[in-house]
């Protein structure tokens, strides 16, 4: 089985702590189309075959196309892919755009999974990450996806925001459980670098939250969601039980997909690929029948190092049974070595041949996984 995830850059407003490739310019949404079309002809051959299990279209604002729009990549994909047994097709979504018609366009579509960009339920955060929604729009745009056939909702959550307190995240996390959606993700408010929220760090015009703080604000959110009846599967994402994202554990579990659009990643266990973030440089390369794109060959060193990264962050944790088959003896005796206070000291649990972080080494995880990487 493979995943298959499709960018779509385009945004009617860019949110101030967004680095992904995105752009508020949609000259060019025609053209991005007809080259998405034919970069799945041009590079159908790269799954080897392999039956596509789950589909996702992120972005930028994947609700910024049409049904049309949709229903142009939707066949050729059915055409030139085994899409018999996919059983996940996720669009992500701003609120505002999930009208009563433009939900009801999608039915017409395979969707059947939707993740929302909610971030916060404050109108005054809201307006400071320069969202484009309000508060109703978010509690209005899951009902209308309820009432037209599309219950398997997530939302997404940002916290530690400058100047946000925990009674404040406590609203939010309150605010999304009353929502009662089966998925949840939740990230702490990152500065990257170029993103005009930077600029403003770097300016002094807003202040990051301490670093105690924004334990307070992750302990708080796993504790709130566990008493709902999430399951913590991955640091930042929880859901109901039998309702993980299929698509985005791939991505820990080592699942081979294939990235179309302009910046999308490909992985097929043995190299990563990357389109280039440009919407010049992608059609072009596209229209020449030669994507415009970088490649890394992935040695034994690195794959084990991506795997102690995504699995540590998953609840199923990492298995030493797999490191020692696939990345060698010593690597697993190197881990095991590695591992061996934070086992004693209780921050890693150690069952069935298998090792995961403890409710308290979640915490440091960051530590942990950089400890048990090979350098």
């Amino acid at each position: 089985m493979a995943g298959l995830y499709i960018h779509v850059p385009f945004c009617a407003k860019r949110c101030i702590y967004c680095d992904f490739f995105t752009s508020t310019n949609q000259s060019t949404k025609a053209a991005y189309i007809d080259a998405v079309c034919k970069e799945l002809v041009l590079r159908k051959d790269y799954l080897n075959g392999e039956a596509v299990q789950t589909i996702y279209f992120g972005g930028g604002t994947p609700s910024q196309l049409s049904a049309k729009d949709f229903e142009r990549i939707f066949n050729v994909i059915h055409q030139y892919y085994n899409t018999a047994n996919c059983n996940e097709i996720t669009i992500e979504a701003n609120p505002d755009d999930m009208t009563e018609a433009y939900v009801t366009s999608l039915r017409q579509l395979p969707f059947n999974r939707v993740s929302m960009g909610v971030q916060s339920f404050q109108p005054e955060d809201l307006v400071f990450l320069n969202r484009r929604h309000d508060r109703r729009q978010a509690i209005d745009a899951v009902a209308i996806c309820k009432a037209n056939g599309l219950p398997n909702i997530s939302i997404d959550l940002i916290y530690g925001l400058p100047g946000q307190t925990p009674e404040q995240w406590n609203q939010n996390l309150e605010e999304a459980i009353a929502l009662n959606v089966p998925h949840l993700s939740a990230y702490h408010l990152i500065y990257e670098d170029g993103t005009p929220l930077n600029k403003l760090k770097t300016s002094g015009k807003v202040i990051p939250v301490s670093e105690e703080l924004s334990e307070d604000f992750f302990g708080l959110l796993i504790k709130k969601l566990r008493m709902a009846g999430y399951l913590h599967y991955e640091i930042s994402n929880f859901a109901l039980p039998d309702c993980f994202s299929k698509h985005n554990s791939s991505y820990w579990n080592e699942t081979k997909y294939l990235g179309i659009g302009p910046s999308a990643h490909s992985y097929d266990k043995e190299s990563r690929q990357w389109n280039v973030a440009s919407m010049k440089h992608y059609l072009n390369g596209i229209s020449a029948g030669t994507p415009d794109m970088e490649k890394e060959l992935l040695d034994n060193n690195t794959k084990y190092n991506e795997y102690i990264i995504t699995g540590l962050r998953t609840m199923w944790g990492i298995n030493l049974e797999k490191i020692e088959e696939e990345y060698g003896a010593e690597k697993k005796l190197f881990c095991l070595k590695q591992a061996d206070t934070y086992i004693k000291n209780g921050l890693i649990l150690e069952k069935n041949d298998s090792l995961r972080l403890s409710s308290e080494g979640i915490f440091i995880s960051d530590r942990i996984m950089s400890d048990l990487l090979w350098v």
